[in-house]
This record gives C-alpha cells, structure tokens and sequence, in this order.
C-alpha cells in the first residue's frame, strides 16, 4: 500500500537522522580532542520498485565512517616526546596491559599523535596507556636492518632516566704552526711539546703528548721536524714517529711537503690523517694533506696552537631524549654527547578509512585498509614526524552545527510526513461512520 510505504519512508527518516545527529554529538564533544577523527553519516537511497501507475516508497538507509584520512592542525607543546605527523601516516603502539601478558607478541594499533612520557620503568607511554613502539639502535647508534612489512622487530620505547654515555674520540685535527726560524744552522735545536686531549672508551681523559724537534742543519735551513707521538694512556709509550718535512717555495712556502712514517699508523695524503692506535683503539689524527695551508705550517718564528678539534666526549648522565624529522630518537647527555637509541618508523596502509576505530584514538588495519608498510618519516608518501607537537580534533565546528541545523529540519520533516500519513489514514477509518 502506497500511504504504508510513505510511513515507513518517514520512520526510515527518522532512523537515518538519528544516526547523524549521533556523529554530530561525538564530533562536537570530542572537538577538544587530540588526534580524534571526525565520523560522519552517508545517506542511501532504497528503491522497492515501480509499477506502472503507482509507486512505493522505499526510504533511505544510512552507512557511517570515520575521515582517518583527514589531518587536524598541528600545535606546539613543551614536551619533547609530545609526537604528530606532519602529513600522511601513524605512529606504532601497544596497549600498557600487553606489556604485563606471558609472550613476546604484542598487539599492534596506530594512532597520529600522542603525548608520550616515560613511566616508573622508562617505557614511553600516553595517560590512556598506550605505549610507544620503535626499532631499537645498536649499541653504536647505527641501525640495523629491519623488515618494513611486518611489526617484527618493534618493541616498547624505553628510556634509561639515570643512563650514563661516553662517547670514544675518533678523530682529531691538529693546527699548528712550527717556527722556520728553529730549522736554521745554528738553531738550539729544542723540541717543542704539546698535548691533545681525548677520551677513551670508559670516557676517561687521556692525551696524547705531541713533541716536535727540529733538524738543525750544519748550514742553510732544513725545514724539518721529528714528530713524536706518546700516549698518557699506554703509560706515555711511543705511538708514532714522523719525519714531517715543508716546502720553502713561492706561493706554497710553510705547507707540508711530505711525511715519512718512522714508527705508528701510516700517513694518508689523501685526507691527511695519521692511523694512530692508543690503548682502546684507532684515533685518525688529522694533521692535514701535502700542500694544504690547514693543519701542520711552518712560518716565520712563533710556535702557534689551535684549539684541538676532537669527537667524542666524557661520560655524562641522560637529560633529554628528543625525536627528529626522521624519526630518529635521539638521547642527549649533559656532556652534549648526542646518541640514537631508537627508530620510530610511520605506518601507512592504502586505504586509511578502512582501519578499525578503536578508543583514545587509535586504529586497527583490517582487510579494508590493506597491508602495512613501515617507511622512515618523510620517505615516500609519509609525513615527517614533529616533536614538541601535538595533532587537534579534525572537527570543524562551525560545519557540524550547520549540520545540526540541517538534521534537525530534516527529522522535523520527516515526522510531519508520519503525522501527515496518521491523518490520511484517519481519514480512510471514517469513511466507514
């Protein structure tokens, strides 16, 4: 019947509104929210079928989503580990109450933004218990290898709070310059002393003691030094002699001319560092190539020392941990040794809608949202990831209440259609009387 159809078309109206008011109602209070995405309500037409003469109504019915794929703005906080995406992607997390569960499987989810803090034990985790995932850096702070279509390999970002690091020195660079004066005929002949500091394994200081002695010709000038090398931490033992000769030229006078290794690491012209070995292992000692007017010079009469230039550091306690655009969790010490402890990759699937809404903001892959792929921040078609940021609601206000008021109108209008189709039937009850 033609007027029960209308009727039903009405109370399908009213079904279908009710259900967008309610996605309204969620995207208006959680419009505070961070990381939240807003849900939102598709109507469908519904056709019975028409006959010649008549037709039935068929209504509507009401499918609802939620817009993962929209981005809310980023805003900046005071906490380094406060994490968003700049762009396309999410973060790995688990749950704080699969950490206390018997195995090494752990669940799983993905969120855009969290405000990550370490717990009693250093686990980086969220007020709603989610915890942080990442790929662990070896000792060194080199990555290793990982696969980038599965979450083997992730585990629970911990930070050490009274974790110590020392950094070895690897690399120094020496600039010096020796008197010409001193490899002239008649010359005293004394030797010049200097010392390098540096740090060993433990992040113990050490030096290196660095004499040069002058070879003081019976006449004319020489313009060569003995260099020698002794280590504090081999008990001051002899790591390396070098005859160092320069060049008296025009346009090239006080460069190095050349090196001969008498003991210790080679010299390479190439980069122009010499291969020591001090008790601990390798430090390239960078005194400069044949002709450079850097590192080792001899000029006029001064014995002339830069500040040695030298990596590593002593040992120093843990102050910060800080995230970069690429994802890279960086430790940093109050002794400004700087260490990567983690990889936080960016998960991205081929449909973000397709993911399963969980509570607090995080998602789930299905079926529908494909297969992962675990990319470095800003690779590909990821964002870069943001510290000291957070990601608000994807919630535009203004567009849910003009909603609201176009909901409201259209459920009014459907219940006039159901009081309407009450009055039409009414009216056919009384043809009888």
């Amino acid at each position: 019947m033609t007027i029960s159809s209308s009727l039903n078309s009405g109370i399908a109206g009213l079904n279908v509104n009710a259900t967008r008011l309610a996605t309204i109602s969620d995207n208006i209070a959680n419009s505070g929210t961070y990381g939240y995405k807003r849900a939102a309500a598709d109507f469908h037409s519904m056709v019975i079928g028409e006959g010649t003469g008549s037709y039935s109504a068929g209504g509507v019915r009401v499918s609802s989503s939620r817009m993962i794929d929209q981005r809310g703005t980023l805003i900046t906080t005071n906490n380094p580990t406060d994490i968003a995406i700049g762009g396309r992607g999410m973060l790995p997390i688990t749950s704080a109450a699969a950490l206390n569960q018997p195995g090494d499987s752990l669940p799983i989810m993905l969120t855009t933004t969290g405000s990550f803090r370490p717990d009693s034990e250093g686990i980086l985790r969220t007020g709603t218990g989610h915890v942080l995932m990442g790929w662990p850096a070896s000792p060194d702070g080199t990555m290793p290898g990982f696969p980038r279509d599965t979450f083997d390999g992730l585990e629970p970002v911990q930070i050490g709070s009274n974790q110590f690091a020392g950094d070895p020195t690897t690399s120094m660079q020496l600039s010096v310059n020796l008197p010409a004066t001193y490899t002239q005929a008649g010359a005293n002949g004394d030797a010049l002393t200097m010392s390098a500091e540096y740090f060993d394994n433990l992040g113990t200081s050490q030096y290196l003691e660095i004499n040069y002695t002058p070879t003081v010709p019976a006449s004319g000038t020489s313009h060569e030094w003995m260099m020698e090398i002794r280590d504090s931490a081999s008990n001051g033992s002899v790591i390396g002699e070098y005859t160092i000769t320069f060049d008296d030229a025009r346009g090239n006078g006080g460069n190095l001319l050349s090196v001969t290794q008498v003991s210790g690491g080679a010299y390479d012209p190439l980069t122009g560092a010499i291969g020591l070995t001090v008790d601990g292992g390798p430090i390239d000692l960078q005194i400069g190539t044949l002709g450079d007017p850097g590192g080792l010079t001899q000029l006029s009469d001064s014995f002339a020392r830069a500040p040695v230039v030298k990596d590593g550091s002593p040992v120093g306690n843990l102050t910060t941990v800080e995230v970069d655009a690429n994802g890279f969790l960086h430790a940093i010490y109050d002794s400004g040794f700087t260490r990567t402890i983690y990889q936080i990759p960016v998960v991205d699937v081929p449909n973000m809608n397709g993911l399963i809404s969980l509570d607090n903001q995080a998602f789930q892959v299905s079926a529908n949202s494909g297969p992962i792929f675990l990319w470095d921040a800003g690779d590909g078609p990821t964002g870069e990831m943001v510290g000291f940021a957070r990601e608000e609601s994807a919630t535009d206000v203004a567009a849910e209440l003009t909603q609201l008021i176009q909901t409201q109108r259209a459920y009014s209008s459907n219940a006039k259609i159901i009081q309407t189709v009450d009055e039409m039937l009414q009216e056919t009850t009384n043809i009888k009387r």
